[in-house]
């Protein structure tokens, strides 16, 4: 061993990260506003997952604040994912390309696995609305993976 020690994940980092999931999750909603606004997204990942995991229960909140939950689920889940991107060892969290590839992989998890097992049918969605999420999950990576501390982070 030539004695390197890997600088240890700290609460610090991972609840930077988290935070840095939770603005990402915002930068997304706003491009999901202008990618809807365009109608190259009908209907947005977490509208899909609340209609087939919990359609009573969304049924129930008002009309003029669904759009409110689905906004704030969202945001759970950005800073969820950033948490995790925050575990990731610190020269891996430093390179360049880990935010789109990491933005890329959540794309990839929700297409490949979240959606089948959840019985939503990502073959009724065309490409343009599955580029236009990829690119927003693009969007997401990169900015959780940026950070204004990069000496401590």
């Amino acid at each position: 061993m030539t004695g390197f020690r890997r600088p240890p994940v700290t609460a610090k980092t991972v609840l930077r990260g988290a935070a840095r999931g939770g603005v990402a999750a915002m930068a997304m909603s706003g491009l999901r506003q202008a990618t809807t606004g365009l109608g190259l997204v009908r209907q947005t990942p977490p509208e899909s997952v609340l209609a087939h995991t919990a359609p009573r229960l969304f049924q129930r909140v008002p009309v003029e604040r669904r759009r409110a939950v689905i906004e704030l689920l969202h945001w759970s889940y950005g800073a969820g994912g950033g948490l995790l991107f925050g575990l990731l060892p610190r020269p891996l969290r430093r390179r360049s390309w880990i935010g789109p590839l990491y933005g890329f992989a959540f794309w990839t998890v929700f297409e490949a696995a979240l959606a089948p097992a959840l019985g939503i049918d990502k073959h009724r969605e065309g490409v343009r609305q599955r580029a236009a999420l990829l690119v927003d999950h693009l969007l997401y990576g990169v900015v959780v993976a940026s950070s204004p501390w990069p000496h401590a982070d």
